[in-house]
């Protein structure tokens, strides 16, 4: 007979969402464990590396802006009781080129939401950061007030506070649910049988693999590399505030400032090819290398020659459209789904757990765009 443990709720995954959703929950007085097979933002996980962009920018998608602005007012909250400087204010930079109707529509919802920004036309954009060549671009939004979330280091900042909360963190890996019309409890891969009232699932890159009949096929792993490219000693127009957090539309990439010595980090943010988050080689490829060297090269001209002082291979967990899965599964009443962060999930993640953890408690109401039903199993990516 396995051995047995009882809570209100069980979160699968210690990542971005899942120690945000355990954190709201415990707030709520819930009996929480939170389980991780590797431990909070491991290097495997979506949630781990050292940074991610915090921005409000979302063109007409004005839920995720007030979920940014929720976000951050959390993120801020919570690092201020640790004393870490777990958030750097860089501001962040939109680049776009001409005819981008994104760049306007973020303004408008902005301005809606009372969010500080500045347009900034390519002449002054040219005199205000001369390190950086903004060929193609048309003008810049900038945000001030945005900037990077540590994030490795702030998802154990969340999850040193859930325990703090009440909550349980245990280390283990969960066995895939078998079908039944309610599930009683998981049990581990070494045997122990947890029960709970109710289960979320927020298992990132995982999810398709422990639901796969229903999951496989809605959730799109793919292989993200990202460099850090180390700058000239005593050069500082690669940090902040000399440099911004920088997105270029057009381009489909975006990169972060030289933060606490780790060099200017650049990024392809077009999906790459699908991947098993298990058995995907975490060492860059000669391809992508190449094209971020010439990269860096074309829009950073002093950094031609710099050398890659890091890399990182971790992945997006997409959803058809990259808006959010959070819902109850359809055959499981106290099964929920907690994923699909597409890539710009990370930020949210204050904002996602205490949405999440609303429903759980049956004080939420539910938004379609994240509903299960809205992912379909093509791609047809509309938020970024």
């Amino acid at each position: 007979m396995p051995r047995q443990m009882t809570f209100d709720v069980v979160v699968i995954g210690a990542g971005v969402f899942g120690t945000w959703t355990a954190w709201h929950l415990a707030r709520h007085r819930q009996r929480v464990l939170l389980v991780e097979a590797y431990g909070p933002a491991h290097t495997r996980a979506s949630s781990g590396g050292e940074s991610r962009i915090i921005r409000m920018g979302y063109g007409r998608d004005e839920i995720y802006t007030r979920w940014s602005q929720n976000s951050l007012v959390q993120w801020k909250k919570l690092f201020a009781k640790g004393g870490d400087r777990l958030f750097h204010q860089t501001g962040v930079l939109w680049l776009s080129r001409e005819g981008d109707e994104r760049l306007p529509e973020s303004v408008a919802t902005l301005e809606r939401c009372g969010i500080k920004h500045e347009v900034i036309e390519r002449a002054a954009l040219e005199k205000r950061y001369p390190q950086v060549n903004f060929d193609g671009v048309e003008r810049g939004l900038l945000e001030p007030d945005s900037g990077v979330l540590m994030a490795r280091r702030a998802v154990a900042c969340v999850a040193e506070d859930v325990v703090k909360r009440g909550a349980r963190l245990e280390i283990a890996q969960i066995v895939p649910p078998l079908k039944k019309e309610k599930l009683e409890g998981v049990e581990t891969t070494e045997g122990k049988w947890i029960s709970a009232g109710q289960f979320v699932f927020a298992c990132g890159p995982w999810l398709g693999k422990m639901f796969p009949e229903l999951l496989g096929p809605r959730i799109f792993p793919t292989r993200q590399e990202v460099f850090f490219f180390g700058t000239p000693p005593g050069d500082r127009r690669f940090a902040p505030p000399d440099l911004p957090t920088w997105l270029f539309t057009m381009d489909e990439v975006y990169g972060m400032p030289d933060l606490e010595g780790r060099g200017l980090k650049v990024a392809l943010d077009t999906h790459g090819m699908r991947i098993d988050p298990d058995t995907q080689s975490r060492m860059t490829s000669p391809e992508i290398t190449d094209w971020a060297r010439r990269y860096v090269a074309r829009r950073f001209p002093a950094l031609k020659d710099a050398l890659i002082v890091e890399t990182r291979v971790c992945q997006y967990e997409n959803t058809s459209n990259g808006d959010f899965l959070i819902d109850r599964h359809p055959d499981l009443e106290n099964v929920w789904f907690a994923g699909g962060g597409s890539g710009h999930g990370f930020k949210h993640g204050p904002a996602f757990g205490e949405y999440m953890a609303s429903l759980v408690c049956g004080k939420g109401k539910a938004e379609a765009r994240f509903s299960l039903p809205s992912k379909s199993t093509v791609q047809n990516r509309a938020v970024y």
